[in-house]
């Protein structure tokens, strides 16, 4: 094949997972879809752009193969297959961990497009697991984004931070500062979704959530044991027993590539009275 032909292919998409508030469920997003769009057959990698906390790579169960990390390649002192790990269980999927001490200004923007520009080469999806907020490692991971994954929970503070951070999307990004490009696709993912809270009116419904935010929806994940388990074990939610949020991740990541999937909201099937009392199945 031509150099020519080689380049008219399609390069792979470059998705930001992102949120205005800490403690959202990005890091347990991102390795949710990156696993779930791995296991569907499409090459995905999934970068961690929060040095110094580095949470990625124990979600994903690799923190013991981490030997050089995605500061180390945008610095050149390793190349960037030497610091992507190749996923155990799902051998389209891989991590690109970070720097859990070096200095966050070290995410530079031409560091942070070469890397990504070498990756779109070999990857279809390229999932950049942002930090919260609006400070340079946020802004990093969002700069050159194809898309955009917004997490909130349906709570007040956290939906206002997430409409700042569409704001952002809307005006600091690359495609934001280039004349005729598109805009980046904005998506709103709603975690820790509580039918009860909701009753008692300590949350917000998700009409209301969409109505602030005025995005589309790609899911609508159920507060869940399973995802602190599965954080625990090293295993994206989507590839550890089956669950209310595995599924509903499940079907976000249908609606991501496009398909036409009913909005459901689904809750883990509460235990009954026997086995409360004996802890076993009945």
């Amino acid at each position: 094949m031509s150099k020519d032909l080689k380049l008219e292919e399609p390069l792979g998409k470059v998705i930001v997972v992102t949120s205005g508030k800490g403690g959202v469920g990005k890091t347990t997003t991102s390795a949710a879809v990156g696993a779930e769009l791995a296991r569907r057959g499409h090459k995905t990698v999934v970068i961690d752009f929060d040095v110094g906390l580095r949470n990625l790579d124990m979600i994903m169960g690799c923190e013991r193969r981490v030997v050089f990390d995605f500061i180390n390649v945008i610095q050149g002192d390793a190349k960037l297959k030497q610091a992507l790990i190749r996923d155990r269980r799902l051998e389209t999927l891989s991590v690109l961990p970070t720097s859990q001490t070096r200095d966050k200004d070290a995410l530079t923007k031409d560091g942070v497009q070469k890397v990504l520009e070498e990756l779109r080469q070999e990857f279809d999806y390229i999932i950049c697991d942002s930090p919260a907020g609006i400070e340079r490692g946020a802004q990093m991971a969002m700069h050159f984004a194809d898309e955009a994954i917004v997490v909130t929970n349906p709570e007040v503070s956290s939906v206002r931070d997430s409409d700042r951070v569409l704001g952002l999307l809307n005006s600091i990004t690359d495609r934001a500062g280039k004349a005729g490009a598109e805009p980046i696709k904005a998506h709103v993912l709603i975690t820790r979704h509580d039918k009860s809270r909701i009753s008692n009116g300590e949350m917000m419904t998700v009409e209301d959530v969409l109505e602030v935010l005025a995005e589309p929806l790609l899911g609508i994940i159920p507060e869940s044991k399973a995802v602190l388990r599965a954080s625990n074990l090293g295993v994206p939610v989507v590839l550890d027993d089956p669950s209310a949020a595995a599924t509903a991740y499940e079907d976000a990541v249908g609606r991501l590539i496009g398909e036409q999937i009913e909005m459901r909201i689904a809750a883990d099937r509460r235990p009954g009275l026997l086995q409360r009392l004996f802890g076993r199945a009945v």
